[in-house]
């Protein structure tokens, strides 16, 4: 079958990859749509370390083929969502409601690839560059058909990350301001997790003119080149700001356009040794700074949740979808995204 493998040299579209059959508690998918997100591009350009060679993509949607013993929430046929996150669901962590915590959903990459005599890596317990991947049972979320896979793909990365950062884990309340440093994916679905949670003043910082008609369509209600102009619209600074890019001097500025009690929000992924500095006495007006981990997500909540806001009109997922590409012309999806042509490429098989 297709898949895009990375051997920590180059990417290559191949043809010669296997997948096992899914063994007790796991889903076997046939992928139909997948997002290309910059944690992609990440793992290839070192900024996200990853064992090689692994099968890249991880925000995927496609049909379930086969399920495993013990599975019984999906069933062939159906379409699903798949989320990153293959947690136990038994630890304390996940039996508080935070999966996104659970140990062994971090760091634990298997290898259900194979080319040849080789075992590949899967990426994010995902792998949804494939025609057909295997998760645990838990990552598969059933959606409603009617949904198309190009618009459904997005709802497991840059949709749970950016709603779900501003809903689940910065809980922006009815008459918030907000700040969104960078609109790529993750920064745009910010804007509309805003926009839902009711802030009175959502303010898109993008160095690119051009995107202020999608920041704005989005949920923006002020748009900036510069965050030099955001104390000229909020003069006592915002409650929340979310980095969305993952630049040390732009956590920096995130950090110093706080009003007093607001909370810095970071989901820009520099590189891991990456070290980023404030003043101290800033802080002390009970202001924060959080980290934020796919949005602090429980995806088999949360994905029904955003495919009912699809349905309602409520939340944007079609507009988020630029381009799609064939799986062949993955190098074009990698250049548009890289130049930021696109708010999220689509790759279909």
């Amino acid at each position: 079958m297709r898949g895009v493998v990375f051997d920590g040299k180059q990417v290559q579209v191949v043809d010669d990859l296997a997948v096992r059959e899914p063994g007790p508690g796991e889903v076997l998918v046939a992928i139909s749509a997948a997002g290309l997100c910059h944690s992609d591009l990440s793992v290839v350009d070192g900024t996200i370390p990853f064992p090689v060679p692994v099968v890249l993509g991880h925000e995927g949607a496609g049909v379930v083929q086969a399920v495993g013993a013990g599975v019984s929430h999906v069933v062939p046929g159906d379409h699903v969502a798949l989320s990153t996150l293959a947690n136990c669901g038994t630890c304390p962590e996940c039996d508080r409601g935070r999966p996104t915590m659970c140990r062994q959903a971090i760091g634990r990459p298997g290898r259900p690839f194979s080319r040849g005599d080789r075992p590949v890596h899967q990426f994010a317990c995902n792998s949804a560059f494939a025609e057909r991947t295997v998760v645990k049972a838990v990552q598969a979320v059933r959606i409603p058909k009617d949904i198309p896979f190009s618009s459904a793909a997005l709802i497991g990365c840059g949709v749970l990350t950016g709603v779900g950062a501003v809903l689940n884990r910065a809980r922006v309340d009815r008459g918030d301001t907000v700040v969104v440093i960078g609109t790529g994916g993750i920064g745009l679905n910010v804007l509309q997790g805003a926009r839902l949670a009711g802030a009175l003043r959502i303010v898109a910082v993008d160095a690119n003119p051009a995107k202020e008609a999608v920041a704005r369509q989005f949920g923006a209600t002020d748009f900036l080149t510069s965050a030099k102009g955001v104390r000229d619209l909020l003069p006592t600074g915002a409650d929340h700001v979310f980095e969305c890019v993952g630049r040390v001097e732009l956590i920096r500025q995130a950090v110093d356009l706080l009003d007093r009690h607001g909370q810095a929000v970071l989901l820009g992924v520099p590189r891991a040794s990456a070290e980023a500095s404030f003043v101290v006495s800033s802080m002390f007006l009970d202001k924060a700074i959080l980290g934020c981990r796919y949005g602090s997500s429980r995806p088999q909540r949360d994905i029904p949740l955003y495919a009912e806001l699809y349905r309602q009109g409520r939340l944007l997922l079609d507009e988020l979808v630029t381009e799609t590409y064939p799986v062949e012309d993955f190098e074009k999806a990698r250049a548009d995204a890289e130049a930021g042509r696109v708010a999220r490429g689509v790759l279909t098989f």
